[in-house]
């Protein structure tokens, strides 16, 4: 499936973004909305992902202080890439702030795929909206 990444901020695609998030946040896995809304996506860069079409099918976050989070996909678009190719976007883009690390809280289901981008876990397992999750982090050369 063709796909694009492109780089853009809460400003000019918060409607986009707000589709992918509560599609797969609120619906799906049940966060509440006071939970996936903060105060950090004004401050935050943002990656989307569009079909062929131009249609939003993914995004992702990066906070200011390095911490990707929201990496999100719809799942019809799922295992083609589309979250990898994210997670790149997010990872070059804070090399390219001069960052030395990166770090997320990972759905425990999904450490793998972290792990299989570069990822190591650190600490336990804790609760974030009622989902397990673990901090990963990534030293970036």
């Amino acid at each position: 499936m063709a796909f694009t990444v492109i780089k853009t901020t809460w400003a000019e695609h918060e409607a986009a973004l707000r589709v992918i998030r509560e599609q797969v946040f609120i619906r799906e896995q049940r966060v509440p909305d006071e939970l996936e809304w903060d105060d950090q996506d004004g401050a935050s860069v943002h990656f989307l992902a569009l079909d062929g079409a131009g249609a939003p099918i993914g995004c992702i976050r990066l906070l200011p202080n390095g911490q990707m989070s929201r990496l999100s996909v719809l799942s019809e678009h799922r295992n083609q890439g589309i979250g990898k190719a994210l997670l790149i976007a997010a990872e070059e883009e804070a090399r390219g702030q001069g960052r030395d690390e990166i770090f997320l809280h990972a759905q425990t289901h999904a450490t793998s795929f972290y792990e299989a981008a570069g990822f190591s876990v650190t600490g336990g397992i804790f609760l974030e909206a009622d989902i397990p999750h673990r901090q990963m982090f990534k030293v970036l050369n």
